[in-house]
């Protein structure tokens, strides 16, 4: 890897350096004319619904708390700030604010009141907001806390011990990627709260354009999630959540202990079977074939290898310093007209008395008492609750994170008991940007005509990761199997090794000799890069021809080998 590193890096400086005469528009391809909706407020009224308008900053107020780290020597303040500004990749509404993450590997608390109370006992549930995520996101959350109503809950000390009772909202670190779903559930018998994560959530949308997640909760204990006004996943509160909402009436006896005498073993070795005294333990599973004969084409005086009638002894091979020169050997072409050449031997074959070690058969076991459990008992942590959708009084939203992303945006958020009207919300917002915000990405994406047709074709200006790319994997895929193809084919990449090692030679004279590099550090790199430009001269006849060619001539030996 940190070869493969070093010859990148060493590709990215000769790619600019051939392509220096070149000119790169870098006006960013989202000035592509395209004409903007006007951002309007909504009329739409809900116990909260916000999209960050003038005076949003006298309802959402950051946190100062520290963040609760038990059992960690560490303390972790919410440092990470706050913004309300447009977007700068992909505006889909002009003068359409939101709310953005200005900080990257920090955490974040923010967090606005709700005017009253929302009590969702009895009513339907509904959670939707957008996220416009403009560096992607690698690691971190972009979910949203609502909080429960308490006498305790201040904006100030929001943090991640602060009790919500719902958490809705992508969430992706590695190989983990989920839109949560967690509510606090209240056990009515011990009035503790207890998370109930949703088992196998949706995948949350990575992109730098604007997503939209609703939650919607049934007075019928059902849910609904959706992802860009399509739903994602639905189910019940009851069977879809861990750990379960109520717990198992029955439960194992902890004091039932398994007796001493019990039989477990469904089948045994029969007991009276014996060995047949014919078993031959010893014989081996394969003998020789004496019925064998040698073919009458074989070849027992011919070598399987000879030296290679075309190798030629290098010019600067010197017998004394480098021995006696030995020519590499070949397969012996004689042996592929015939059925082989050296010493012939009979072949092995399965010997038909061959029985392996005896082992008595297995039988049913007549002491078999079945699989032991212990007995049942009566849970006595047992409740039903039979309405989980009765959830706690909530008194505010929040926003608590930690993201390795900083710019991620929220807006147009809606907490209420209307579908209709959350719907009637994303028309007027998410489905009026999605589509242009969508159109600014097809325009950044290269057409398809644009696209080289082979990698002989790239130049390292119009995309130098691809051009590195590209090179440096057509150069390994050749040397796998003709390392001097390789060179013929990709002289960029030895040029760039070549002159990788120029400079590591340079740089170690200067430093071990003081000032200026010698005389002999300047002819060796000097000498190194007039045959360099020799050897890219050379091979260009050959790289006009096209390494897409080259490619599929590998893939045929590839192919022809694995079929041998």
């Amino acid at each position: 890897m940190k070869l493969n590193s070093a010859i990148a890096a060493a590709l990215l400086a000769t790619g600019v350096y051939a392509d220096d005469a070149s000119k790169v528009d870098t006006e960013s391809s989202t000035s592509v004319a395209v004409e903007l909706p006007t951002f309007t407020p909504t009329t739409l009224k809900a116990p909260f619904l916000e999209q960050f308008t003038d005076g949003w900053d006298k309802r959402w107020k950051p946190s100062h708390a520290k963040k609760d780290t038990k059992g960690q020597e560490e303390e972790w303040a919410y440092v990470g700030e706050w913004s309300v500004e447009e977007p700068y990749k992909y505006k889909g509404i002009e003068g359409d604010k939101g709310l953005v993450v200005k900080n990257a590997a920090a955490h974040h608390a923010i967090s606005a009141k709700f005017p009253k109370k929302i009590d969702p006992k009895g009513k339907t549930l509904v959670v939707q907001y957008e996220v416009k995520l403009q560096k992607g996101l690698e690691c971190g959350g972009a979910y949203l806390k609502l909080l429960r109503d308490t006498k305790a809950l201040h904006q100030d000390e929001f943090s991640n011990a602060t009790p919500y009772v719902v958490m809705f909202g992508p969430d992706k670190c590695g190989a983990t990627n989920k839109v949560h779903f967690i509510f606090n559930h209240k056990n009515p018998k011990t009035g503790e709260y207890e998370e109930k994560h949703l088992s196998a959530a949706p995948q949350a949308t990575i992109q730098k354009t604007t997503e939209l997640y609703t939650l919607i909760v049934q007075p019928n204990n059902t849910f609904t999630i959706k992802r860009g006004g399509d739903i994602v996943r639905d189910g019940s509160l009851f069977d879809q959540f861990s750990p379960a909402v109520n717990p198992a009436e029955e439960i194992d006896d902890p004091n039932d202990k398994k007796p001493e005498d019990w039989v477990d073993e469904a089948r045994i070795p029969d007991p009276e079977a014996k060995k047949p005294e014919d078993w031959d333990e010893d014989a081996p599973f394969e003998i020789i074939d004496e019925k064998a004969t040698k073919p009458e084409d074989w070849l027992e005086d011919e070598a399987l290898t000879v030296p290679d009638p075309e190798a030629q002894k290098p010019e600067d091979w010197d017998d004394e310093e480098d021995g006696d020169w030995v020519p590499p050997t070949v397969p012996n072409p004689k042996c592929a007209e015939v059925s082989g050449c050296g010493p012939w031997s009979k072949p092995m074959i399965k010997n038909p008395d061959y029985k392996g070690k005896w082992t008595a058969p297995y039988i049913d076991n007549p002491a078999y008492k079945g699989v032991w459990g212990p007995r049942k008992i009566k849970n006595p942590d047992y409740f039903e609750d039979k309405n989980p959708a009765n959830l706690e009084p909530m008194g505010a939203i929040g926003f608590e994170l930690w993201t390795m992303q900083n710019d991620i945006l929220f807006d147009n958020i809606y907490i209420g008991h209307s579908v209709e009207d959350a719907e009637k919300l994303a028309q007027e917002t998410f489905f009026k940007k999605s589509p242009v915000e969508k159109a600014l990405e097809d325009a950044e994406k290269p057409k398809a005509n644009d696209k080289p047709k082979s990698p002989s074709d790239l130049k390292f200006l119009d995309d130098p990761v691809t051009y590195v790319k590209e090179k440096l994997d057509l150069f390994l895929t050749i040397a796998a199997n003709d390392p001097i193809q390789a060179i013929k084919f990709v002289p960029e990449v030895p040029t760039a090794v070549g002159g990788l090692l120029v400079t590591i030679v340079a740089l170690v004279g200067i430093f071990t000799m003081g000032g200026a590099a010698p005389e002999t550090v300047k002819k060796a790199a000097g000498d190194a890069k007039e045959k360099a430009k020799d050897a890219k001269d050379k091979a260009a006849e050959a790289v006009a021809t096209g390494a897409e060619n080259v490619k599929a001539e590998v893939n045929k030996r590839a192919t022809r080998s694995q079929q041998s």
